[in-house]
């Protein structure tokens, strides 16, 4: 698999993890300019989740969660407020969550999920 394939894929898988959690998938793949997208926003308790998947084959050059920047983090608050505001929908409130995804050789792909991260 391509890097590029391995991302789309891990991007379902990041998916089926949240609806089996009680989430509702609301966007994939949302951009907001040429350099911000959002993985999936997703809608749980009415709070708006958006969310950023990493998914990598090993750990041999890091976690997938590790590769999440203050950089990308900033870009996907920034997407995030434009989401808000440009929606006619109103939330009781949103957070950034990051899932990393591990696909181990014959077994289960292994989920690291980090919820309302932080910019500081």
């Amino acid at each position: 698999m391509t890097n590029k394939q391995i991302g789309k894929y891990g991007e379902q898988l990041a998916q089926n993890f949240l609806i089996k959690k009680g989430y509702k998938i609301l966007e994939t793949n949302f951009h907001y300019s040429k350099i911000a997208e959002i993985d999936i926003i997703a809608l749980k308790n009415n709070t708006l989740h958006f969310v950023e998947v990493k998914t990598r084959k090993s750990t041999a050059f890091g976690t997938p969660t590790e590769a999440v920047t203050y950089t990308k983090l900033n870009s996907i608050y920034t997407c995030a407020k434009y989401y808000m505001q440009n929606s006619k929908n109103h939330y009781k409130g949103f957070q950034i969550d990051v899932i990393g995804i591990i696909l181990n050789k014959d077994k289960e792909p292994k989920f690291d999920f980090i919820e309302n991260v932080g910019l500081d």
